[in-house]
């Protein structure tokens, strides 16, 4: 079972540990730094965790005691990240759609009514992938 654990410093992400965890965890997230104080309470809690993760920005400031320890006991110290920024709000197939017709010779307001996209957005779409195009 995997447990995200979010808090803001290091006494309220102890305390949530206290709540959360129990023996059928086997990964752990944190969104701070995993120090050996906060390793040993999830090792208390979750002792058949078998793999902790962190933010990629946090990871470079784990000791290498520490993460040669965790993996000597068979535990993994990951840096795991989520992706910064707003949300996309058209996916990879809606792009490619949008590729196709103009591809076939639709104009960009034609293209804008049939999917229900904003003209400006249609003509975002197709700066973009010109630019890509010439890279």
């Amino acid at each position: 079972m995997r447990v995200e654990i979010k808090a803001r410093n290091n006494a309220e992400l102890i305390a949530k540990l206290q709540e959360t965890l129990d023996e059928e965890v086997t990964e752990v997230y944190i969104n701070l730094r995993p120090t050996k104080e906060i390793l040993v309470r999830i090792l208390e809690r979750a002792p058949n965790v078998r793999k902790i993760s962190c933010p990629p920005s946090l990871y470079p400031k784990v000791s290498k005691r520490v993460i040669a320890a965790l993996a000597q006991m068979g535990i993994e110290l990951v840096p795991e990240g989520y992706p910064r920024g707003r949300p996309r709000k058209y996916d990879e197939r809606t792009i490619r759609e949008v590729q196709n017709l103009l591809m076939r010779g639709v104009p960009a307001k034609e293209i804008s009514i049939r999917m229900g996209i904003p003209l400006r957005t249609v003509y975002y779409m197709i700066e973009r992938t010109s630019k890509a195009d010439r890279t």
